[in-house]
């Protein structure tokens, strides 16, 4: 059966698609997280990435479409990196007290007061009228973390019957709350040693319940 032409794309109009593609996403997204979703229009998105308003409907379909793809996009970052956290710093063999430090410790310096953490807030922060994705990829990351804690059980090192509960619990003792005082001052005003303080006390508990 003969091909469209409007099915074969060569490899320059492919990169040129896919930068038009890119462009929509990075203007979307700039403008959703100052504007709010209810306030950005297709009109505005468009224009910010230099392209029509048909090309964004051909890649998107439509503004809550294009939405869902950037929250997707955010919060795929934010699992990346609790991910490598997980597995460069929970290793198998390694003394559990280290590990969990060296973990709460890159993660709190590293991955929340990140600018994907700051827009992951902003646009899951927004009001009821903005799309929502499934709780399955809101929750990669504590997912993630459940299931080292699960291994963790199972191999005798924490005791516990809900893994789920444990790393939620070992997140508010530690991450939240080294988070929350970075949070609170200005920038460049907490110092390393105080947020190792917070995340060894937090460290130190989470142990005595669960070892």
């Amino acid at each position: 059966m003969a091909t469209t032409r409007a099915s074969v794309q060569t490899p320059g109009r492919r990169q040129r698609s896919e930068n038009k593609r890119a462009a929509i996403l990075s203007a979307a997204e700039a403008l959703f997280v100052s504007e709010g979703y209810e306030l950005t229009s297709v009109d505005a998105i468009a224009t910010r990435a230099g392209v029509s308003k048909r090309t964004l409907y051909d890649h998107f379909g439509d503004k809550q479409t294009l939405f869902q793809v950037v929250l997707t996009r955010v919060t795929d970052t934010l699992a990346a990196t609790v991910r490598t956290a997980i597995e460069q710093e929970l290793t198998e063999g390694r003394d559990l007290r280290e590990g969990l430090m060296a973990f709460a410790s890159r993660v709190a310096t590293e991955a929340f007061p990140s600018s994907e953490y700051v827009t992951f807030r902003r646009l899951t922060s927004q009001d009821r009228s903005a799309p929502r994705l499934p709780e399955a990829v809101r929750e990669r990351p504590e997912r993630m973390l459940e299931e080292r804690f699960a291994q963790l059980a199972a191999n005798g090192e924490i005791r516990t019957a809900d893994p789920r509960r444990a790393a939620q619990h070992f997140t508010a003792l530690t991450v939240l709350l080294a988070v929350d005082a970075l949070r609170d001052e200005p920038a460049g005003a907490v110092e390393e040693s105080e947020i190792l303080a917070i995340i060894t006390d937090g460290v130190d508990a989470f142990l005595r319940a669960y070892r």
